[in-house]
């Protein structure tokens, strides 16, 4: 299990995993996932993103918590599977590892490509996304797991301005499909749908919570992946 340090988690070895988590998820998501031993964990918090700062600034904010000068390996769950694929073409990465995540703008689901052409994560105020409304709720719950009454334990970074300018980067996301990037989705996940996407590893009956909730089959594909 995960001890949470800002910065490094274990000294097991000079190769590091960098490991992103979800959108307004801190690392609880993901404490249960075991990986070999021969590797260092490492989690990059999210930023709090600049007044109207582009997606490119921000990555490269968060790339800057990389040492590229080492070998290492990349891994993000939901949209920080987004955020590894964009730093790996600044610092490339031995492995990149997504899970409920896309690997270009093609895999997108209706609900997200309908923000994309509409524009209305743009125009939403921010709000909105105050966490003392029941909204917020809501539409957390429509986009992690609307059977799993737990969900808000893993739904941690709250700033208003950091989840609205999440939501429309995610919608305005254009990439071309890296085939390199190993991808892990769960075949009932709505945020995600597997139907769009090729994924190297299914997990059976996973949602989009399934790091958290088919942990063990998770870490048991992630040994495979870095054995």
């Amino acid at each position: 299990m995960f001890k949470k340090k800002s910065a490094l988690i274990f000294y097991l070895s000079n190769m590091k995993i960098y490991i992103v988590s979800g959108l307004g998820a801190d690392f609880k998501v993901l404490e249960r996932l075991k990986f070999p031993e021969k590797y260092e964990i490492v989690f990059i918090d999210w930023l709090i993103p600049e007044q109207n700062e582009e997606f490119s600034s921000y990555v490269s904010r968060m790339a800057s918590k990389i040492n590229g000068n080492e070998s290492f390996c990349l891994l993000g769950y939901s949209f920080g599977g987004i955020m590894v694929q964009e730093i790996n073409k600044i610092k490339p990465a031995e492995k990149v590892v997504i899970l409920g995540s896309i690997k270009s703008d093609k895999e997108k689901s209706k609900l997200i490509r309908a923000g994309e052409i509409t524009k209305i994560p743009k125009f939403l105020p921010v709000t909105f996304f105050n966490d003392k409304t029941t909204r917020v709720y809501g539409v957390v719950r429509k986009m992690f797991d609307t059977q799993n009454p737990k969900v808000l334990q893993y739904f941690r970074v709250k700033d208003p301005y950091y989840l609205k300018w999440s939501i429309e980067k995610i919608s305005e996301w254009k990439f071309d499909e890296n085939p390199n990037v190993i991808q892990v989705l769960g075949d009932r996940d709505i945020v995600f749908p597997i139907k769009n996407s090729k994924p190297d590893f299914i997990v059976k009956g996973g949602t989009h919570l399934f790091p958290a909730t088919k942990y063990n089959e998770v870490s048991k594909i992630l040994g495979d992946i870095f054995e």
